[in-house]
């Protein structure tokens, strides 16, 4: 092949090259819609969500290390960013698989309570976010995380420092949030039962939602009747294992959403 010829190839083997990488980089660094997931990590709660803006929140990581093959499967091989990361309260079926994201992926920022636990999973968790020098923020007021291009979230609960506070059911110290992108709301709810549903409705909280992912797994002590008639959730998301030994979710509460959440009556089904 003459030398002129062999240039000449080169150069447009490297033009195309450069046009692939570009397109690669356009097609995945373009802006995008919302997409929300909630991650099938058995008897706990993982919920990843893809802002618009590019940016990768996970909240809470489930019981084990099944939230790392999740994530896996729902973020491409080379993405191993969490921008944020929120553990809305730090039960076991929440912050396990936490320690295995921050020892796999790159975590900007951490939002917590810091409410006392002294539960070995917890501390290891805080202990890990510590030594990699994350950024940990105290949630101690409702506040609003602007995701950019029209997507924020809005913190609801709690509206005042729970920090190194001992409560009688942990529960009660989850974080509660609003997703909203347009016209599009989520309220996340983590473990939160009948007393943060109350302080919510009494403090006058804006918690109407197209979809409402169901405090405590579905369990008996949250979604009371007055809290759904306030949301009224077109779509519910309950996040729970299979047969599992709580007797999660619990047969009052699916009543109640048939009850008080008429246009889910076409939608319940067992997943």
């Amino acid at each position: 092949m003459p030398a002129k010829v062999y240039k000449i190839l080169l150069i447009l083997n490297m033009a195309a090259s450069a046009a692939a990488v570009f397109l690669f980089w356009f097609i995945y660094s373009a802006p995008k819609n919302l997409e929300v997931d909630f991650l099938d990590v058995g008897q706990g709660d993982a919920i990843l969500i893809k802002a618009p803006g590019g940016q990768n929140i996970l909240i809470d990581g489930g019981p084990d290390k099944t939230v790392i093959k999740r994530l896996g499967e729902n973020l491409p091989w080379w993405d191993k960013k969490i921008d944020l990361m929120v553990l809305t309260h730090a039960h076991d079926d929440h912050v396990t698989g936490l320690i295995d994201v921050l020892k796999r992926y790159n975590v900007g920022k951490i939002l917590y309570t810091g409410a006392v636990h002294n539960a070995p999973n917890y501390l290891a968790w805080l202990k890990l976010a510590r030594d990699k020098k994350i950024t940990l923020i105290i949630i101690d007021e409702e506040q609003a995380v602007n995701l950019g291009a029209g997507a924020k979230i809005e913190i609801l609960y709690p509206a005042e420092s729970l920090l190194n506070k001992t409560l009688a059911d942990l529960n009660d110290s989850s974080i509660v949030m609003k997703l909203i992108y347009g016209q599009n709301i989520f309220l996340l709810t983590g473990d939160a039962g009948e007393l943060v549903e109350k302080k919510l409705m009494d403090k006058g909280a804006d918690l109407p939602a197209d979809v409402l992912k169901v405090g405590h797994h579905g369990s008996q002590y949250s979604s009371t009747e007055e809290f759904l008639d306030k949301v009224k959730p077109k779509i519910a998301v309950i996040e729970v294992g299979k047969d599992n030994d709580f007797g999660h979710p619990s047969l009052r509460i699916i009543k109640n959403f048939y009850l008080k959440c008429y246009n889910l009556n076409n939608h319940l089904k067992e997943v």
